[in-house]
């Protein structure tokens, strides 16, 4: 079925949700798994040009996302692959590793907030689209 598996979060209380569910895929289909976080760039979030050194807010938000990956991974009753962190715009960077890393499944939380992301989430939805691989999306609610 699946064997490279790619589980895209961002590092919300609600990603242990998606992240339990992709382990107990892995685990009863025995495929690896891979997990990536994306820091939008600011620069690409602003559209242009940010009249600021970022520099130190980028590496601000690098180190928190190591910790809460780390977290996450604590949770998992799993071995990883890997970990990724990487920045740039959240849906080519997810296709960029889906494809470097030859996956055939990508995980995502869908968060069904409204208009046409009503149906899967803006980021899902983004990330549907484009996608050299299946797509799951799991639908995160809170609690």
């Amino acid at each position: 079925m699946y064997n490279r598996v790619l589980l895209a979060v961002d590092l919300t209380d609600e990603s242990i949700k998606v992240a339990n569910k992709a382990a107990t895929l892995c685990k009863s289909t025995g495929a690896e798994l891979t997990i990536v976080h994306v820091i939008e760039s600011l620069n690409y979030a602003y559209g242009g040009d940010v009249p600021i050194d970022i520099t130190d807010i980028q590496t601000q938000l690098q180190e928190t996302a190591k910790e809460r990956i780390a977290i996450l991974e604590a949770q998992l009753n799993i071995p990883l692959q890997e970990s990724c962190i990487t920045q740039g715009g959240i849906e080519s960077e997810i296709h960029r590793i889906a494809e470097e890393k030859k996956v055939d499944l990508i995980i995502v939380g869908s968060h069904c907030r409204h208009g046409l992301a009503l149906l899967l989430g803006s980021t899902a939805n983004g990330v549907l689209h484009g996608a050299p691989c299946d797509v799951l999306a799991v639908k995160v609610t809170k609690d």
